[in-house]
C-alpha cells in the first residue's frame, strides 16, 4: 500500500477566513505525498487566495460557482464527491460548519459536501469567542454525530488579536491528521516498540563521539504506526525532528541509556524495530572535566557498548523483531548475515553514501531479508512512503 496518501483522490475545501493562505501550504504538501488533489472554494476564499494558486499547485480546475458557464468543474461536483476518498475542509469558518451541521446547500463546496460519502476532516479556524460559542459548539458536536472528523484548533494569538482557541493547525499537521484518518486501522491495539536516531558517547562535558543519523526513518515508522491504530513507545537518541503525534517518547542520549529502556520495556511489547545507529564504540572514560588541547592525549582508548539488537533477538521469545543494516559495501553479504546471526524476522539493508538516500536523506531505498531467505528490493521512495511498506511486510509476519 506504501503511503497512504499516494494515489488518493481528495478534495481540498477552502472557505472565507484569513488562515486560507495556510490551506495553500496543504495543498502543497497533499501533492508532495502523491496525492489527486481537487479544490473547491466559496467566494469569500477568493477574497483571501485567488484560485488561480491552487490551479497552479493542483494542475486542475478550481470549483467555485455552481452556474458559472466557463467553469467546466462546476457541473462536476457531484462526479468530484463520488471520486473522493478524502475531504478536508481548511480552514472552516463558522459558516460553513452552520451550514453543513443544518443541511444548507448555497454555495459550491456546501453543494459538494451534501454529496459526499468519504472520510471528511473538518479544520475549523475563528475568533476564540465565536468558537467557544454554543452555537458553533453544538454544530461541531452534530458533525462529529454524522461521522465527520474534527480537528481540534490550536490556541494563540489570533489574527483579530485575541488569544485563545480558535487557530488553523499548521498544515503538516492537518497533512498528518488526514493521514491518519485514512490509514487502515491493520496494527489496532498492536504495541510496537521503536528506537530511532543516533548515540553520543561523552569524551568529556563539551565533546562526544556520535554518527550521521538524522532519525528520519525510526520517527516515520513511528509516525506511521500511530497512524495505523498501533500504541507506539518510541526511543530516540537525540535528533532536531517534530516528535510524532500520539506516540510515547522516550529520550535517550548514549548507547547504555539505550539498551536499559529498550529491554526494560521488552517485555511490553509485540514488536519491535530497531532503526537506531547506536554507536558501536564509547571513550573507555570520560572526562569530568573539559580536556584542554594543549595537554590532550591524542589516543582515545575506546570500548564497545552493549549489542542491543543481539540481546533483543536472544530475548525476544514469541515477538517479531526487524532491525536495520547501512552498509557501505557488500550489503547482501553483510545484511543477510547480520539477520541472522541476531535472530532477526526480518532486516531491512541500505547502501548508504548517496545523496538521496541514507543518513539524512527524506528519501530511501532498501532491500528487504526475511528469515525464510527471501529478499525484497525497493526502488527509491520517501522514507515515511517506505514505512508504510515495511509496516505491510511486518503485518505480513503477523498473519
Amino acid at each position: 500500500m506504501g503511503c497512504t496518501l499516494e494515489g488518493k483522490h481528495l478534495v481540498l475545501g477552502v472557505t472565507g477566513g484569513i488562515a486560507a493562505y495556510k490551506s495553500v501550504e496543504l495543498l502543497r504538501l497533499l501533492v508532495k505525498e502523491g496525492a489527486s488533489v481537487r479544490v473547491v472554494v466559496t467566494e469569500n476564499a477568493t477574497r483571501f487566495v485567488g484560485p488561480m494558486t491552487f490551479e497552479a499547485l493542483s494542475q486542475r480546475q478550481v470549483c467555485r460557482n455552481l452556474f458559472a458557464s466557463t467553469d467546466d468543474a462546476s457541473v462536476q461536483h457531484i462526479h468530484w464527491a463520488e471520486e473522493a476518498e478524502g475531504v478536508v475542509i481548511a480552514p472552516a469558518t463558522a459558516n460553513i460548519i452552520g451550514k453543513l451541521a443544518n443541511g444548507i446547500a448555497d454555495d459550491a463546496l456546501s453543494t459538494f459536501m451534501l454529496a459526499v460519502t468519504c472520510p471528511v476532516l473538518i479544520c475549523p479556524a475563528m475568533n476564540s469567542n465565536m468558537y467557544a460559542s454554543r452555537q458553533v459548539q453544538r454544530n461541531l458536536t452534530l458533525l462529529r454525530d454524522y461521522g465527520y472528523t474534527v480537528l481540534e484548533p490550536g490556541s494563540g494569538e489570533l489574527a483579530c488579536g485575541t488569544t485563545g482557541p480558535g487557530r488553523l493547525p499548521e498544515p503538516p499537521i492537518i497533512r498528518d491528521a488526514l493521514e491518519t484518518l485514512l490509514a487502515p486501522k491493520d496494527f489496532q491495539g498492536r504495541r510496537l516498540l521503536i528506537s530511532a536516531g543516533p548515540t553520543r558517547e561523552a569524551i568529556d562535558p563539551v565533546r562526544f563521539i556520535t554518527n550521521p543519523s538524522s532519525g528520519k526513518m525510526g520517527y516515520a515508522i513511528a509516525r506511521a504506526a500511530a497512524m495505523r491504530g498501533a500504541v507506539v513507545t518510541l526511543v530516540t537518541g537525540p535528533t532536531a525532528l517534530t516528535l510524532p503525534a500520539d506516540v510515547t517518547c522516550v529520550p535517550v542520549t548514549s548507547a547504555a541509556e539505550m539498551a536499559t529502556e529498550v529491554l526494560e520495556r521488552l517485555e511490553d511489547a509485540d514488536i519491535i524495530i530497531k532503526t537506531a545507529a547506536v554507536a558501536d564504540f564509547r571513550p573507555a572514560t570520560a572526562a569530568s572535566r573539559k580536556v584542554k588541547k594543549e595537554t590532550a592525549d591524542l589516543n582515545l582508548p575506546l570500548e564497545r557498548t552493549q549489542d542491543i539488537l543481539k540481546a533483543l533477538g536472544e530475548r525476544k521469545g514469541g515477538r517479531i523483531l526487524v532491525g536495520f543494516a547501512a552498509e557501505t559495501h557488500e550489503l547482501d553479504r553483510f545484511a543477510a548475515g547480520k539477520r541472522e546471526a541476531k535472530n532477526l524476522d526480518m532486516i531491512v539493508g541500505n547502501l548508504i553514501g548517496g545523496a538521496d538516500a541514507g543518513f539524512g536523506a527524506d528519501t530511501n531505498r532498501a532491500t528487504f531479508y526475511f528469515k525464510d531467505g527471501r529478499r525484497e528490493t525497493v526502488d527509491l521512495m520517501t522514507k515515511q512512503a517506505l514505512a508504510h511498506l515495511l509496516l505491510d511486510r511486518v503485518g505480513r509476519l503477523m498473519r
